[in-house]
């Protein structure tokens, strides 16, 4: 596997984790129990991933995010409380992907996931924040779970396919650039309705 590639699913798992933390990594180390993701011998230590005390853990708080992502103004709530956690889950996945003899990519990668997943947990919350003032549940819930599935198929595509895996990561960083785009235009209409001064 060459540095294009490392770099290409160390950007993309980072990205990942901005949204889906606890189902990136349970996803890993489902795949790798079930030697569906074979690794390269640098990448031996993402093997803690597969352990069933991490896996358990990762599933229970997978499971927790997926219900308190479902319900309106609690999956802001669940982002805020992620504001710090994600980025540094994100920023040791990526440690872990890289190679361990070169310290030097090592600290860029740390601090490359860390920023990937904190823009990316920025994005999510921000879309989720604007989405929750509409009054009907049924958007929130949609979106949510259309973050499961590309989590998933994206990760997925990210570890079978680490030529691809780079262009997964640029599309998911214009993504979240759109998001954040997007959240501050409809706050921004929220907000800048209510300062209208009333009619004369």
């Amino acid at each position: 596997m060459g540095v294009v590639e490392i770099i290409g699913i160390a950007g993309s798992v980072s990205l990942l984790a901005g949204w889906r933390l606890y189902l990136c990594i349970f996803a890993t180390g489902l795949a790798m129990r079930l030697d569906a993701l074979p690794l390269p011998e640098h990448l031996a230590s993402l093997d803690v991933l597969a352990n069933p005390w991490v896996m358990a853990i990762a599933a229970l708080a997978a499971v927790a995010e997926f219900f308190a992502d479902k319900v309106m103004w609690l999956d802001s709530i669940w982002d805020g409380v992620h504001t710090f956690i994600r980025p540094v889950g994100g920023a040791l996945l990526a440690l872990a992907i890289v190679d361990p003899s070169d310290p030097a990519t090592q600290v860029i990668a740390f601090l490359l996931g860390g920023g990937a997943s904190f823009a990316a947990h920025a994005g999510k919350a921000s879309a989720r924040g604007a989405i929750n003032t509409s009054p009907e549940p049924v958007s929130n819930m949609v979106v949510s779970t259309a973050e499961d599935v590309a989590t998933v198929g994206l990760l997925y595509l990210a570890y079978e396919f680490p030529l691809v895996a780079g262009g997964i990561a640029l599309a998911l960083l214009a993504l979240t650039v759109w998001l954040l785009m997007v959240a501050r235009r409809v706050i921004g209409l929220i907000f800048g309705r209510r300062k209208e001064p009333p009619p004369a």
